[in-house]
C-alpha cells in the first residue's frame, strides 16, 4: 500500500516542540471551573459514565522503574463554532448577527470559554493531550479558542483543514506540544460522489511521542444523514472506504503502527461504515489482538441503550467514535490503552432536562432556531492511554 497525497494546504499553528510549563495554569482553571459549574464539588466522579482511570493508580513495583505520564485523547463535536463574519466564499449565512439566529460576538465568545472549561474540566489535574474538533469553521475561530479564551492558559498549538464543505465546517486537532511532537498533517479530499456535495477532508497528523515511536492520528466528520440515513449511507461509506485506504497505508508500512481514529461519523457502531469498511470492533482477548487490525474502544458499551454521545428522539447513541490499531491495545509496551479507559463525558453542565422525552440530553447552543446558550449537541468521549518511559 502507499500513503495517497494532494495538495491541499493545511493550517499549522505551530510545528514546533517546546516544553510545557502550564501546569499551575491547569489546577488554577480547574478550580475556576469546579466553581463555573452548576455546583459539582467533585470533578473526579462526574466526568466518566463508568470512570475508572485514576492518575497514580498503578503498580507500585512498576512505579519503581518506569515514569508514567498522563496521556488523554478526546474527542468532540462542538455543534457549529462560526464567527461573526461572512466568508464570501461559504454559504455561512445563518451564523451572521443579522440572520434569523441573531448569532453575534457575545454569543461566540461565550461558546468560546464554554469549549475552552469543558475541555479543561475533561483534562482534570492536566491538559489532555490531544483534542480532535469537528464543526469548527476556520483557523480565525481556532485561533480565537487557542489564544482568545481561557484556553490560552494550557498553550495548545493546533492544525485543521481546510474542506471545499459549502458551509465551510472542518475538523482540527489541538495537541500539547511537549507531549506530542508534530511531523507532519494533511488533509484528504473525498472526491464528490456522483452528484453529491463536496463534504469535508479528513485530517490526518503524525507526531513523536517521548517513547520516540510515531503515532498517527485521523480526525474525520463523515457526510451527515441528511435526506435519511439509507438514503445518505453510500456517501459515508464512501467517505470510510477513502479512510480506511489511508489506515491501511499507514498499517502496513509501519514497523510499530500506532494509529488513532477519531470523529463524528454521523453513523454508530453497528453500521457498515465502521462494521464492514473498517472492519473495526470490540477488543477481544489480548493474545488474540492483531497489531494491523483495527478496535473500537466504545462498541461494547454502546450496546447499551444508555450509553451515547448523541440523543435523537429520546434515545441515546454513540455516532463519535474511538478506533485504534492493536498495537496500542499491548499492555506490555510503552504507550497503550483499553476499552475500560474509554468513556463518553458526563459533566454535569453539558446536559440540560429533556422536556419532551425525559431524562438528560446533550445541552446544546440552539434548538432549532431558538438559542439556549448552550454548549453542543454532542458530548465529547475521551480514552486514557498508558505513556510509560524507562
Amino acid at each position: 500500500m502507499f500513503l495517497l497525497r494532494n495538495n491541499r494546504q493545511i493550517s499549522p499553528q505551530s510545528k514546533g516542540y517546546g516544553n510545557s510549563e502550564k501546569r499551575v495554569a491547569v489546577t488554577i482553571i480547574f478550580f475556576v471551573v469546579c466553581a463555573w459549574g452548576i455546583g459539582f464539588l467533585t470533578p473526579f466522579c462526574v466526568v466518566a459514565q463508568d470512570f475508572s482511570y485514576k492518575q497514580g493508580a498503578h503498580d507500585k513495583q512498576d512505579s519503581l522503574s518506569k515514569e508514567r505520564i498522563p496521556f488523554r485523547v478526546v474527542s468532540w463535536n462542538i455543534e457549529n463554532l462560526f464567527d461573526t463574519h461572512h466568508d464570501s466564499l461559504k454559504n455561512d449565512h445563518e451564523f451572521l448577527p443579522d440572520a434569523m439566529r441573531h448569532w453575534n460576538y457575545s454569543r461566540y465568545k461565550k461558546k468560546l470559554a464554554d469549549i475552552a472549561r469543558v475541555i479543561t474540566a475533561i483534562g482534570e489535574w492536566n491538559p489532555p493531550a490531544l483534542v480532535g474538533l469537528c464543526e469548527v469553521e476556520n483557523d480565525s475561530v481556532l485561533r480565537d479558542l487557542t489564544r482568545r479564551s481561557p484556553l490560552k492558559e494550557l498553550d495548545y498549538r493546533y492544525v485543521m483543514t481546510d474542506s471545499p464543505d459549502l458551509r465551510g465546517i472542518d475538523v482540527a486537532l489541538l495537541y500539547q506540544r511537549d507531549l506530542f511532537k508534530l511531523l507532519s498533517s494533511r488533509s484528504i479530499s473525498i472526491p464528490p460522489l456522483k452528484e453529491h456535495r463536496p463534504t469535508r477532508d479528513l485530517l490526518h497528523v503524525s507526531g513523536l511521542l517521548l517513547t520516540g515511536d510515531t503515532l498517527d492520528v485521523f480526525v474525520c466528520h463523515l457526510p451527515s444523514r441528511s435526506g435519511g440515513a439509507k438514503v445518505s449511507e453510500p456517501y459515508r461509506l464512501h467517505a470510510a472506504q477513502i479512510l480506511r485506504i489511508e489506515a491501511d497505508s499507514i498499517l502496513n508500512a509501519r514497523l510499530h503502527p500506532q494509529v488513532i481514529i477519531m470523529g463524528d461519523f454521523n453513523d454508530y457502531p453497528t453500521n457498515k461504515s465502521i462494521q464492514e469498511v473498517l472492519e473495526a470492533e470490540a477488543p477481544s482477548a489480548a493474545n488474540t489482538l492483531s497489531p494491523s487490525k483495527l478496535y473500537h474502544l466504545l462498541a461494547r458499551k454502546a450496546q447499551s441503550r444508555e450509553f451515547g454521545s448523541y440523543k435523537y428522539r429520546g434515545e441515546w447513541g454513540l455516532l463519535d467514535h474511538l478506533i485504534v490499531s492493536g498495537t496500542l491495545l499491548n499492555q506490555s509496551g510503552n504507550f497503550f490503552t483499553s476499552e475500560e479507559k474509554a468513556n463518553v463525558c458526563l459533566l454535569p453542565f453539558l446536559l440540560n432536562e429533556d422536556n419532551k422525552y425525559g431524562d438528560k440530553e446533550p445541552f446544546r447552543t440552539y434548538k432549532g432556531m431558538k438559542y439556549q446558550g448552550g454548549i453542543s449537541d454532542h458530548l465529547p468521549i475521551y480514552t486514557d492511554f498508558e505513556l510509560s518511559l524507562h
